[in-house]
């Protein structure tokens, strides 16, 4: 709990302030490579003693710590910070395509050449091919100068632009701000500097309100909808917010439940008779867990030629894990559980890395790291609900062992009904989630109609 509090602040507040521009491939890409971590951690452990169960937990307390205290070097060490001028705006852009190539190869090494033998020599080999992909980044630096090179001498004519690559930015929210008070008198929006005040409602607002007979889904998706993308949200403001709790609804019924699932990983696989495959379903959690932190970036790369609200995906990236959970209530089968576990690692690892994204666009990007933790206080909540929820499934069709007298169960009755739940929650969640997207789409619509006309007045 402690880390995950210190990684939502320290490091997503530190990508927003230092990338303003880029910070939605920066958030995804520090999000992908905290879920590959338990794929690496596999590697280690292979590539030392594959049999010292008490090694591997000896690397989960040291590697976080040697890590830890590294990291405070560059944290504590940040020059000023200073507005970038367009050419470093579009090198940051640049170099996030690299290291989002670069991310990508090192899920499909994670992914394809995981190691399933008890050979040290090739679990090494492994291992420092992993290491070599995740110090290449550090090579980046050079690439820039030789890319400059290649602009001035090669291809002068050759542009990358920044727009794609950030949905609120700084300058563009201000210009959105400016346009939203013009255009007050006509949506009866006010806005004074930094804050917005709303004085009146939409015209379809006042006829909601002066005519009270409406139905109730007009309310739904009416009622105190947010006015515009970035403003900021005080805790007391936030937790007024209706989008703010189906939004916690969402997470709560979406990617908490993959998160419980991976959990519980290693004693599904026991009890479908798959022990011998845990090793596998976890590296495939985990790596999928990892494409799926990186798919988050797409609606940034693809902005331009097709626009669609971040909560929008957030919507499509539920469905998968609904889809899984019927899966393998249906069939215990080991492709089956593949299947569901590569689906659900998808599912959950988008919802994760664009969590942090939409905070920031409907709550405020100043405010996000206080806001974030609010939100994932729904993940020690859905560990004790759900976790308890399996439990006690699990104990109603287990035996006690002969030996130990511990309690086992074998069989699908184990998680048969388990997998139900779940799948039922989750059908909750993407419904949160559509409501939640048809109360916002309205207003990503007008920063997007905002940011595209300003483009063409200052271009």
């Amino acid at each position: 709990g402690l880390s995950i509090c210190w990684f939502n602040t320290v490091c997503f507040v530190l990508c927003i302030r230092n990338f303003p521009a880029n910070r939605s491939l920066a958030l995804s890409l520090t999000v992908s490579f905290n879920g590959v971590s338990a794929a690496l951690y596999t590697l280690v452990y292979n590539a030392i003693n594959p049999v010292s169960t008490q090694l591997y937990l000896l690397l989960n307390a040291l590697i976080p710590l040697i890590v830890s205290f590294a990291a405070l070097i560059p944290i504590l060490r940040q020059p000023p910070l200073e507005p970038l001028p367009p050419d470093g705006v579009r090198r940051d852009s640049f170099m996030f395509l690299l290291l989002n190539v670069l991310a990508v190869l090192n899920g499909v090494y994670l992914l394809l050449f995981r190691s399933k033998t008890s050979d040290v020599t090739s679990a090494r080999l492994l291992f420092g091919g992993s290491i070599f992909l995740l110090i290449l980044p550090l090579c980046l630096p050079g690439l820039v100068y030789a890319r400059n090179w290649y602009l001035h001498t090669i291809h002068s004519s050759f542009r990358l632009e920044n727009s794609g690559f950030i949905l609120v930015d700084v300058d563009e929210l201000e210009i959105h701000k400016g346009m939203m008070t013009r255009q007050a008198s006509g949506e009866g929006y006010q806005l004074l500097n930094d804050d917005m005040v709303r004085t009146a409602v939409t015209h379809v607002q006042k006829s909601f309100i002066e005519d009270d007979s409406e139905g109730c889904c007009n309310k739904l998706f009416t009622r105190n909808q947010l006015g515009m993308l970035g403003e900021e949200h005080p805790l007391s403001l936030l937790l007024r917010r209706s989008d703010f709790w189906l939004y916690y609804i969402a997470y709560f019924c979406g990617g908490t439940i993959g998160l419980v699932y991976s959990n519980n990983l290693g004693q599904i696989a026991q009890s479908l008779g798959q022990s011998s495959e845990t090793t596998t379903l976890v590296t495939l959690y985990s790596s999928f867990s990892f494409f799926g932190r990186l798919l988050s970036a797409t609606p940034d790369y693809i902005r331009a030629k097709f626009y669609f609200a971040r909560t929008g995906w957030l919507t499509i990236a539920l469905l998968p894990t609904t889809v899984a959970l019927f899966l393998l209530a249906s069939s215990g089968s080991l492709s089956a559980l593949q299947a569901g576990t590569a689906l659900i690692g998808l599912s959950s690892g988008f919802i994760f890395a664009a969590a942090v994204s939409i905070t920031s666009e409907l709550f405020g990007p100043n405010s996000v790291g206080v806001n974030h933790n609010i939100l994932i206080t729904n993940i020690p909540i859905g560990s004790l609900v759900y976790g308890f929820l399996a439990a006690l499934v699990y104990e109603s069709h287990s035996v006690a062992g002969s030996k130990t007298g511990s309690v086992i169960c074998m069989g699908r009755d184990c998680y048969f009904l388990t997998f139900v739940w779940w799948g039922c929650l989750s059908v909750i969640g993407i419904a949160s989630s559509v409501v939640l997207f048809l109360r916002t789409r309205r207003a990503y619509q007008r920063f997007e109609q905002d940011r595209i006309t300003s483009s063409i007045l200052y271009s």
